[in-house]
């Protein structure tokens, strides 16, 4: 410890040295009186130089201008769009960290979270799900813009800290052809008629099609059209959708072709899906963590199984090869129509193993009540997979519960759950409550690295009942 602070001190005048990344990866330093420094660019156990571009009374914000010594962690970027030069792509924020390094950040962030935000600490700590970490994002939403002053139009990502577009003429997170796919839709949007009105591109791959939603302001002409179908004719596997106004508008263009859909190999189903619906990101870490976090919830042929923030039915179908029922819960009436819709076409189809009974339901999840709770019945194990905003209202319905017991009449609460988390924050507030004010106890938790080189932490919790509590 000692040497450490001789060495802190006889660093050069304006010299940092960096201790951690934080959630923005951003390198975080302190001066010598204290003040907090995050420096965009930097890594831990760098000594860099800095240039200051905000000051507040305890922090300041810094962009990194040299490197003094560098961390055995840093890697070249492999994409020549990533960086801290004028216009560079916005998309990542981690190319230039050793994948595994960002995966061991993202574990710290998740336990920081769930320790400094609600005491909570997880008696295991799970193995990091991991997959490819290139060609793996099959969503992602480009931006476009016809840029009069340099003759062109771009399509593409945001550039750092900036509503600008970046010319970007390939993108390594994106599959391989759709990166091949950004200078032909250059050239396509430019020689439409709609070329001031189309503001976005929103991709969706499924696991035959490559769906491109084009969202356009205006009606497009009949030649607009023409292009259109000719780019996909010219580009096998392209399926061009139109959006005018919401995402309830979107339609295809033209019918017929192969159905937008991804598998679940495993579970023998099928996820029919349209391309403004929410599905997962990357598809190969999907898989592995609809598989493991049916293990984790250790299903068994008797139990019946509550699936919260079902969506299109992810998680509630695979469960239903598994479990005695099923109940999934979403927000929407549409998306439980949908979700009701898959149930039945895989419940349908030829099957080794056939699909327990399944039903679904709407109900405002971020407004729910313990009445409300035990109105949807008692099941031995819960999947919670919500938004960002967490899940804040179903845990103080379970603490409520647990506190009184007067309320639950013959309803028992779960003995096991698994949350599936995009947001550590919100993750950990709600742990707080059901480890603290609903009887449960943080058995495990673990990263999911859903999406490589960028500051998105993606994770997974279990918590069991404890001291008697549950069926």
């Amino acid at each position: 410890m000692t040497e450490e602070v001789e060495i802190k001190a006889v660093l050069p005048d304006g010299w940092l040295e960096v201790d951690s990344l934080d959630i923005e990866a951003q390198g975080v330093a302190r001066r010598p009186d204290g003040k907090v420094v995050f420096i965009e660019g930097a890594l831990p156990f760098e000594r860099v130089s800095a240039k200051v571009n905000r000051r507040k009374n305890n922090w300041e914000q810094a962009t990194l201008t040299e490197i003094h010594r560098e961390s055995p962690q840093r890697v070249r970027p492999r994409c020549p769009h990533f960086g801290l030069h004028e216009g560079a792509c916005g998309g990542c924020k981690m190319q230039h960290l050793h994948v595994g390094a960002q995966v061991a950040i993202k574990q710290r962030v998740l336990e920081d979270n769930l320790w400094h935000l609600a005491k909570v600490k997880a008696a295991m700590v799970l193995r990091p799900i991991e997959g490819p970490t290139w060609g793996y994002r099959w969503r992602a939403r480009f931006s476009v813009r016809h840029v009069r002053k340099k003759g062109s139009v771009l399509v593409g990502f945001h550039e750092r800290k900036s509503r600008f577009v970046a010319e970007i003429r390939e993108c390594h997170v994106v599959p391989p052809h759709v990166s091949e796919l950004l200078m032909p839709l250059r050239a396509l949007i430019g020689t439409m008629e709609a070329i001031e009105s189309c503001p976005q591109i929103e991709l969706a791959c499924g696991d035959q099609v490559t769906a491109l939603v084009l969202r356009h302001l205006q009606p497009l002409s009949q030649g607009d059209l023409a292009k259109l179908r000719a780019f996909a004719a010219d580009h096998p596997g392209v399926q061009w959708w139109l959006q005018p106004a919401g995402p309830d508008t979107v339609r295809l263009l033209d019918e017929g072709g192969p159905e937008l859909s991804y598998s679940l190999a495993e579970f023998g189903i099928t996820m029919p899906f349209r391309p403004t619906d929410f599905t997962q990101v990357n598809p190969h870490i999907n898989r592995v963590l609809v598989s493991g976090a049916l293990r984790l919830l250790e299903v068994q042929a008797h139990h019946r199984v509550i699936d919260w923030f079902c969506g299109l039915g992810n998680f509630t179908l695979p469960i239903a090869t598994r479990a005695r029922e099923v109940l999934g819960v979403e927000g929407s009436e549409t998306l439980v129509a949908r979700s009701r819709e898959n149930y039945e076409r895989n419940r349908r189809a030829e099957r080794a193993r056939p699909l327990a009974a399944t039903e679904f339901a709407a109900r405002n999840l971020f407004e729910i009540t313990a009445e409300e709770l035990v109105g949807h019945g008692s099941a031995q194990r819960w999947l919670i997979d919500p938004p960002r905003e967490g899940a804040f209202a179903l845990a103080k319905a379970l603490a409520d519960l647990h506190q009184h017991p007067e309320l639950r009449g013959g309803w028992t609460p779960p003995r096991r759950i698994v949350y599936v988390s995009c947001n550590p924050a919100t993750l950990a507030r709600d742990a707080g409550l059901l480890v603290h004010q609903a009887g449960y106890r943080c058995a495990a938790a673990g990263v999911v690295n859903m999406f490589p080189h960028t500051a998105h932490v993606e994770s997974l919790a279990v918590f069991e009942a404890a001291n008697g509590n549950g069926a």
